[in-house]
């Protein structure tokens, strides 16, 4: 944002939100509970009254209190304008016609894991951005932004930070290239002479980054899905752990060329377990789901992983810890009166796929058309047989007339 601001010309205010906290809920600073709070409130009124060519921001607003943030819902309405405090008289300033913007960030947990969610008023009358989200054709060019912001934390790749971007560009590509030769040829195209050693310790580090990226994609995946997600459809427990720039450049910071693919996974793992442990909860079933999308669970894991989603389902159903025994034998009844439901769909289905009656039909006209088959065949055999008698009845026939007549011509010659 501060380079933001930089391009676009516009004094840049930050506000420390933490240091606001959740007690604050006027931009008044003489109701702000300490020092550093005042301070604050005062930079918001300081960018209010200088009015023009400024961008307030408020930054990590998860930790400030809801009514606090509807203050500013007035300047999303068209009349763009909001009360503050200036020198302890109150104002009403009118931003119509000023270039004056109020960015906001945060994340979707506070200090202590609960969800936090912007105000509706106010997230109706904003333009709301997930940076976490990948717009559609964009996700070769936010997968590469994880390199390009990480290069500064490794003390191989720091200098290319200070050189052409373009040879940035050249070198990642001869890291995702398998064709050795193909490398060599790209490597003349470099616009810094880098000598032969250079290049390859680069490309190594590189390409381990690729596996740390990739890792990282599907961490920030998870984690806004996740956070996107009702509490009430949940199948399993939170997943907080974050796919940031922050985790990119810590592990890259300690990424080196002689590292094996082991070595590499370790780094990776020892990453996640000290994120796991600044959770204020969940820091096991985090791990686990890390390591099923991972694909790099053991047999016990993946027992222990499957149990603490039931143990979540089971614990959901019953109406969590704040669940009176009402409730959780409501809950209960209503888990059993679906699951009945559940089995008698299931049976209609079945019937309906496999009517007895129907059957029944089946297996008799089976039957028939099977008894039509043996008495046809037996009909052919009784047709091939009277054709046989009729046959031999003809030769017969033939030998008796042909015997008649020769009696009878012997007679007559008598």
């Amino acid at each position: 944002m501060e380079y933001v601001a930089n391009r676009l010309g516009l004094i840049f205010m930050k506000i420390n939100c933490p240091s606001l906290g959740h007690d604050v809920t006027s931009l008044d600073p003489e109701k702000a509970p300490n020092a550093t709070a005042r301070e604050e409130l005062n930079k918001i009124n300081l960018a209010f009254e200088m009015g023009n060519n400024v961008m307030l921001y408020l930054d990590d607003i998860q930790h400030t209190h809801a009514e606090f943030l509807q203050k500013f819902i007035s300047l999303g309405d068209g009349t763009r304008r909001i009360d503050g405090v200036w020198q302890g008289k109150t104002k009403t300033y009118d931003m119509r016609g000023k270039k004056f913007c109020v960015v906001m960030a945060g994340n979707p947990y506070t200090e202590s894991g609960e969800a936090f969610k912007v105000p509706d008023m106010l997230a109706n009358r904003a333009d709301i951005y997930n940076l976490g989200d990948i717009m559609s054709g964009m996700e070769e060019v936010f997968a590469l932004s994880y390199i390009e912001n990480s290069l500064t934390s490794n003390t191989v790749l720091a200098p290319l930070a200070n050189r052409d971007l373009a040879d940035v560009h050249r070198l990642i590509k001869m890291a995702k290239a398998d064709n050795a030769n193909l490398a060599q040829a790209q490597s003349g195209d470099l616009t810094y002479p880098y000598s032969t050693s250079e290049i390859n310790e680069i490309v190594a580090i590189l390409r381990h980054m690729f596996r740390v990226q990739e890792v990282i994609l599907d961490v920030n995946q998870a984690y806004i899905a996740s956070a996107s997600q009702d509490d009430k459809y949940r199948v399993e427990p939170i997943f907080k752990l974050q796919g940031s720039y922050r985790n990119m450049n810590k592990m890259t910071e300690k990424l080196s060329a002689v590292m094996n693919e082991s070595e590499l996974n370790q780094l990776i793992d020892d990453h996640y377990l000290g994120e796991s442990q600044l959770l204020t909860q969940g820091a096991e079933s985090n791990l686990l789901k890390l390591g099923e999308m991972r694909g790099v669970l053991t047999e016990a894991e993946m027992q222990r992983w499957a149990q603490i989603k039931a143990d979540f389902l089971r614990n959901k159903a019953m109406g969590g810890e704040d669940g009176d025994t009402g409730a959780r034998i409501v809950a209960q009844l209503v888990d059993l009166a679906s699951g009945f439901n559940a089995i008698s769909s299931q049976f209609e289905t079945y019937l309906t796929k496999n009517d007895p009656e129907q059957i029944a039909r089946l297996r008799e006209a089976g039957q028939q058309a099977q008894l039509d088959a043996q008495l046809n065949g037996q009909l052919e055999a009784q047709k091939i047989l009277a054709d046989s008698v009729i046959n031999n009845a003809k030769v017969v026939s033939d030998s008796i007339d042909n015997g008649f007549e020769k009696s009878l011509n012997q007679l007559m010659q008598i």
